[in-house]
């Protein structure tokens, strides 16, 4: 009988680990999730084909409610968002954090409430603020200081929003240069230590129109340890301090973004959110008690930590190709839906799934159909000797940030999103079909 202890079973478990709970495989080669083949999910929708699990979604936003009960949690609606992710998101108790007029739009339309959505972005169009106040959103961040007077005048004399602004406290934390936005010298933020910060507090103030009702800062993406949440609490809570001596200023909300890693192959580290929140929560009280304040309220931003883990990308195999050492597999897909290792170099461990094989693995690299000799999407990794065309792969952690960054390169057309969960297999987001692509097309 196979045992827990069984080998087998560890290295079955291990290859899992980075899959949705609810991810199985019932006979070899075969692999389920939420309780769906996948297999069964490409030849019913085609490939390429994102799968996302709503049971894995729902309970990583109950993880974030259980750890932080006493703050705001917003989804960052930036690494993914569709009209049933604003739903989910919704009913679990979760918050939103916008980018734009569009996903404001969507969310709201959807029957997301206004009042739980923060509106952020460093170049925020007049179509935003209008959005934004036309739909009564909750928060808006400020980013630069030409946003005070241009938001104070859309408001109106009469009107009154609640805005926060976003600092940057000098911290570097990331997984790659690109995703560090907590340091000095890069596009978001204002600088406590240039005085910008400060600056743009008061000039708020002197607007009747604008509530300050707290701080912002995020430090980047794909942050794994604790440490820099820790080291930008002590900052923030330094400047309310300096705020308070300053204007009298009490505030009642911190917003610590988001940012929190996941691990994309097995082995990799990924943020503790139990541990976050125990830590975050002890370093608030200790260093507001420390300056005479009050402990405000905490939000937090979680966006890939909540759906990264959830989906799973589908890929039928077009090509195989050897050349010198190097043995190449073409699918049908590539950085038009998935542009990450092109950007940061991200590194995935794809799996054959829909039937198994017993040849010997082999090192393969995984390269999309696009025309840029960049566009693989997984370097150096295992794969059956025997790979061929019609294989079909799956990647797990592929939830966040491919299709919310997808593009319409060679007019290949967007894949659609699946929901999969007891057993079923819903469309959530259709395929973008080349009618869609010709109707946009208006110029003869």
């Amino acid at each position: 009988m196979t045992t827990l202890h069984d080998p087998a079973v560890t290295a079955s478990a291990d290859a899992l680990s980075v899959w949705p709970a609810s991810a199985a495989e019932p006979r070899p080669g075969e692999l389920t999730v939420g309780g769906v083949p996948l297999a069964e999910v490409a030849d019913r929708f085609g490939t390429p084909v994102y799968v996302l699990d709503e049971g894995e979604v729902r309970e990583r936003c109950r993880t974030y409610r259980h750890a932080f009960p006493e703050a705001d949690v917003l989804y960052a609606a930036k690494a993914f968002l569709c009209r049933a992710m604003a739903h989910w998101v919704a009913e679990e108790g979760l918050g939103l954090d916008v980018c734009s007029a569009g996903e404001l739009e969507l969310a709201v339309t959807t029957g997301f409430p206004p009042e739980r959505i923060v509106l952020h972005g460093n170049a925020k169009s007049p179509r935003d603020l209008e959005t934004a106040l036309r739909l009564g959103v909750g928060r808006v961040v400020i980013d630069s200081p030409s946003e005070i007077a241009r938001l104070a005048a859309a408001v109106g004399p009469d009107g009154h929003q609640k805005v926060m602004v976003r600092v940057v406290p000098g911290i570097s934390a990331g997984g790659h240069d690109k995703i560090r936005t907590g340091t000095e010298d890069q596009k978001f933020g204002l600088s406590i230590r240039d005085g910008y910060a400060q600056h743009a507090i008061a000039r708020i103030l002197d607007q009747p129109q604008l509530r300050l009702t707290g701080l912002h800062c995020h430090l980047g993406s794909q942050i794994t340890g604790v440490k820099p949440y820790i080291a930008a609490v002590r900052r923030m809570v330094g400047l309310m301090a300096r705020l308070h001596e300053q204007h009298g200023l009490a505030l009642p909300e911190l917003d610590l973004g988001g940012g929190h890693g996941i691990a994309y192959r097995p082995g990799e580290p990924a943020l503790d959110v139990t541990a976050l929140a125990r830590k975050v929560r002890a370093e608030l009280a200790e260093a507001c008690t420390a300056a005479g304040l009050a402990v405000p309220r905490l939000v937090i931003e979680p966006g890939r930590a909540v759906v990264g883990p959830a989906g799973v990308a589908l890929y039928r195999a077009l090509a195989v190709k050897r050349t010198g050492p190097h043995t190449y597999v073409a699918v049908d897909g590539g950085m038009g839906d998935n542009p990450r290792p092109a950007l940061y170099g991200v590194r995935y461990a794809p799996r054959l799934v829909g039937r198994h094989s017993t040849a010997a693995p082999a090192r393969v690299t995984v390269v999309g159909r696009h025309c840029e000799a960049g566009d693989i999407l997984a370097d150096d990794v295992e794969l059956p000797g025997d790979i061929r065309p019609g294989d079909l792969l799956a990647v797990p952690a592929a939830g966040a940030y491919h299709l919310s960054m997808a593009s319409g390169y060679n007019l290949v057309g967007r894949p659609p999103v699946v929901a999969v969960n007891d057993g079923r297999a819903r469309l959530l987001v259709r395929r973008e079909s080349l009618e869609d692509i010709r109707s946009r097309d208006v110029g003869v």
